[in-house]
């Protein structure tokens, strides 16, 4: 294991990862929302249907956990989009008292129809990034969400 990163003397808010996270999704976040303003749905609604359609989640408390969204409000956000028929909800077949969610037809043409807007927003905002960069950006940020989650089954804070 290396020594720390950081020292007692030296660690300052400005360049702790976690500011920096904190910082970047503070920024994006009202950016994000704005770029659909006009559209049919949010851009909660949006990332609800994106943990649905590249399967990262297919129950209302995993993408409320994976979203860190309010369990309460991402239900009223997974009612309105089955009521819009974006999405259905089936009781599992394994356990009867778990709901999973899927995309229907429609909800699938909706968010891969509103994929682009996302991928030029982000590409706009990385253009001073080389491709390695952002490959190492991503890698990096892998290892850390990594890192994070095996602290969490190993019950580390």
């Amino acid at each position: 294991m290396t020594s720390g990163h950081y020292t007692s003397e030296t660690f300052t808010a400005r360049n702790a990862v976690g500011y920096l996270l904190r910082c970047t999704l503070n920024l994006l976040q009202p950016r994000m929302e704005a770029l659909f303003t006009d559209r049919e749905f949010t851009f909660v609604q949006w990332c609800v249907l994106m943990q649905l359609r590249d399967g990262l989640a297919n129950r209302a408390a995993d993408i409320s956990r994976n979203l860190n969204h309010d369990s309460g409000a991402l239900t009223r956000v997974v009612d309105q989009l089955e009521s819009r028929g974006l999405i259905e909800r089936t009781r599992s077949t394994e356990d009867r008292r778990i709901v999973e969610l899927a995309l229907t037809l429609e909800g699938r043409r909706a968010v891969d129809a509103s994929v682009p807007l996302v991928v030029d927003h982000v590409n706009r905002l990385l253009a001073d990034f080389s491709r390695e960069e952002i490959e190492m950006l991503v890698s990096m940020l892998r290892r850390m969400i990594d890192k994070l989650q095996e602290g969490e089954k190993g019950g580390q804070p």
